[in-house]
């Protein structure tokens, strides 16, 4: 799971200042470690990963999206997009009067194989494609249309906004493999294991230990792409059995690893 700390190259943010029509694509080829600063838009983003995993972080949470999955990012919400390896992402701007029916979470939507072939039919048009009844403003149509009913999948870690409380899930995120325990964490702010307890469940709406396995299994992702076995990503992110490991991602995400990077 890509931090703030390990990230080295900054991507330059283009300059748009307004759609040139309601449905707009950018094609990119990220280098591992790049980031761009906090920033919000006037419009949708739907940033969607061919190969690699990008990350969004928000001060919600943090999302991810392995390939053949998307990031829906509401207009005017700040984040920050990474990737810890290389990548292909493709983005869709659309203008928030076309996408009404969309509520203003940022979530990961899952491409279905039709979705998958029109974004790419999409991404050969000009930028300012005809309008009125042409084919290409129909293409537009229906790729709105499957947009607004593509899945949701739960590549998400919400995080908390107290502010202590923060910077120690940021250390467990950098060091996913560390056994922390809840109630060395309230040593630390000096408060109970009770109150640290109940303070987690009400910033972030997990459990502490179901917290920790989701952003486990979160930062296995990244090592499953690049080709590591289920094996060393089991280990790598603080699980002592490759069993164990399966049941839980399987648990989570309703597939095993190897059924997600077959897709």
């Amino acid at each position: 799971m890509p931090t703030n700390g390990q990230l080295s190259l900054e991507r330059t943010i283009p300059t748009l200042k307004a759609l040139p029509r309601p449905l707009y694509a950018r094609a990119e080829s990220l280098n591992a470690g790049s980031w761009t600063p906090p920033h919000r838009h006037d419009w949708v983003q739907f940033s969607y990963a061919i190969s690699g995993v990008l990350g969004v972080h928000t001060a919600e949470g943090s999302f991810f999206a392995p390939p053949q999955w998307g990031i829906w990012i509401p207009a005017d919400l700040e984040h920050q997009v990474v990737t810890s390896m290389r990548a292909e992402m493709r983005s869709l701007y659309v203008r928030r009067e076309d996408c009404e029916w969309a509520d203003g979470r940022c979530r990961v939507l899952e491409v279905t194989p039709l979705a998958r072939e029109l974004i790419k039919s999409f991404c050969l048009l000009p930028v300012e494609y005809p309008q009125g009844d042409s084919q290409e403003a129909r293409l537009v149509s229906v790729l709105l249309d499957q947009l607004a009913h593509l899945p949701e999948v739960g590549f998400s870690l919400p995080l908390p906004r107290h502010e202590r409380l923060l910077g120690l899930c940021n250390e467990l995120i950098e060091s996913p493999e560390r056994n922390v325990t809840l109630q060395a964490w309230a040593e630390r702010l000096g408060t109970s294991e009770k109150t640290l307890m109940r303070l987690f469940q009400r910033e972030t709406g997990l459990s502490f230990r179901g917290w920790r396995q989701r952003m486990r299994l979160l930062s296995s992702l990244s090592l499953l792409e690049e080709g590591d076995s289920v094996t060393n990503a089991a280990l790598s992110c603080g699980y002592d059995s490759t069993s164990a490991f399966i049941a839980a991602f399987k648990g989570l995400f309703g597939f095993t690893p190897g059924e997600l990077f077959r897709q």
